[in-house]
């Protein structure tokens, strides 16, 4: 374990030589102050020794797999989402089971390895359509790694299927242990947003908790299935809200490590972290701090003052919280995915995040700490929907990679790798008109394909 030396200064050379070493771990007084003060090049820097020290100097890599959003009705209202429908609107949709397979077959037919499946909440699929969907995938493509179903859509199958148990976790269990065994192979880090309370209960209504989706991945780990993590910020949280997040997650893989690790249990393979698309949502239509009438830019971002370390500000520290967001650019992105590497010393991977920052941000990323340049998406509806359409295919993220400095590798679930493009026949290399590798809009569910299903729901599914 990382040592913490909280009397040291977090400019300390060789403090911070110590975490790139893997040897002396980062407190979050010391990686609130990095945050907050650090020249961006100077964290860039220490970020990107760091991902050398766990990765190399060479490789970088990627993942071709499908987003696929099986419905948009959604129980939860979250004031960030563009995406959720209720159900019976005109565009809400439950994609018929042969839908999805033939979205898999096309993913199969160019060479992807994964399929990360969420949807909104619907509260009229029982646990039998799951089951039957996984085994429908595992039957038709075995070799296709199924990551699917985030914590809040677990919180909300223990809501709605009410499964035995005494304890949240046991009806986890519950349900988790059957869909593993209908072919679930690990858990994306969907939903995770900010943790802290009072940002949480501001944006995300209707969504589990910090400690709830925790829960969830801590049994994922316990039958050994790996999961990811996730951070969305630049809205109403403060700097420190960011920092308790990650420290949530780094102590909660502590535990995992320490309770599982002796019997095979699974880990936390990834953390990535994206800035809040306005366009389209209700919390986009807040006032950005200076805008309102009253609001004094000399003092503090209301987030800020309600933040705290320990996650437990309220917000009645501040009349204006929840009120005013505070946008993230490049710059505060790659601050924040910079920091994240060196204090989430536990993590293997840290992604790059271009499918909202776009390709060249992504691309610096890898320069910020990151080892991995995320998916060659096929299609994506939940960011796209709030405005975000960035799009590439293999020979472009591949060149991104090299053209940043490093070999593209193309890698499965675990971090594996499948192809190292080092040679001529690279996706990149082969091109010879990059004028026919523009940035296309990403594939979004028409209307025509989206009519809703009838649902029958048997007394014994819930």
């Amino acid at each position: 374990m990382p040592v913490t030396r909280p009397e040291l200064s977090p400019f300390d050379r060789g403090l911070l030589q110590g975490v790139v070493r893997g040897e002396a771990r980062l407190s979050p007084e010391q990686s609130l102050e990095l945050l907050r003060e650090m020249p961006l090049a100077e964290l860039g820097f220490w970020a990107d020794e760091r991902c050398r020290s766990v990765h190399g100097d060479a490789i970088r890599t990627y993942v071709i797999d499908r987003n696929i959003n099986y419905t948009n009705v959604c129980t939860a209202k979250c004031t960030f989402c563009a995406f959720r429908r209720d159900e019976g609107d005109s565009d809400a949709y439950v994609l018929p089971v042969e839908r999805i397979l033939q979205k898999v077959q096309e993913l199969v037919d160019i060479g992807g390895t994964q399929i990360l499946m969420q949807g909104g909440m619907h509260p009229g699929l029982p646990l039998s359509w799951y089951e039957e969907l996984l085994g429908a995938i595992r039957a038709r493509f075995p070799q296709v790694h199924v990551h699917a179903f985030s914590p809040p859509e677990f919180i909300e199958f223990v809501r709605f299927f009410d499964p035995p148990g005494a304890t949240l976790r046991d009806k986890l269990l519950h349900v988790m242990t059957r869909l593993r065994d209908a072919g679930l192979h690990s858990v994306p880090g969907g939903g995770g947003e900010i943790f802290a309370p009072a940002v949480r209960r501001k944006i995300g209504l209707g969504k589990c908790t910090g400690e709830e989706w925790l829960t969830v991945m801590h049994v994922a780990h316990q039958l050994g299935m790996n999961t990811s993590a996730t951070m969305m910020f630049g809205h109403i949280e403060g700097l420190a809200d960011r920092v308790h997040h990650m420290e949530q997650v780094r102590a909660w893989q502590d535990r995992a490590i320490a309770d599982f690790g002796r019997d095979g249990g699974g880990r936390c393979m990834a953390f990535i972290s994206w800035p809040f698309q306005r366009e389209n949502t209700p919390l986009g239509r807040a006032k950005a701090w200076g805008e309102g009438a009253g609001d004094d830019l000399s003092q503090p971002f209301p987030g800020d003052v309600v933040a705290t370390l320990d996650g437990m500000g309220t917000k009645d520290s501040h009349p204006e919280f929840g009120r005013r967001v505070r946008m993230s650019g490049s710059t505060d992105y790659l601050r924040t995915q910079a920091l994240s590497r060196l204090h989430l010393d536990n993590v293997w991977s840290i992604g790059s995040s271009w499918v909202t920052m776009g390709p060249l941000v992504g691309q610096a990323g890898l320069r910020h700490g990151a080892n991995d340049m995320g998916s060659v998406m096929m299609e994506e509806n939940v960011v796209s929907s709030a405005g975000t359409t960035h799009c590439l295919n293999e020979a472009e993220i591949c060149r991104l990679i090299r053209d940043a400095g490093f070999v593209p590798a193309q890698r499965d679930n675990r971090y594996d790798l499948l192809k190292v493009h080092d040679g001529a026949d690279s996706p990149d290399l082969r091109v010879t008109d990059w004028s026919q590798h523009r940035p296309r809009r990403l594939h979004v569910e028409a209307p025509r394909e989206t009519k809703p299903i009838a649902l029958t729901v048997g007394a014994n599914d819930h």
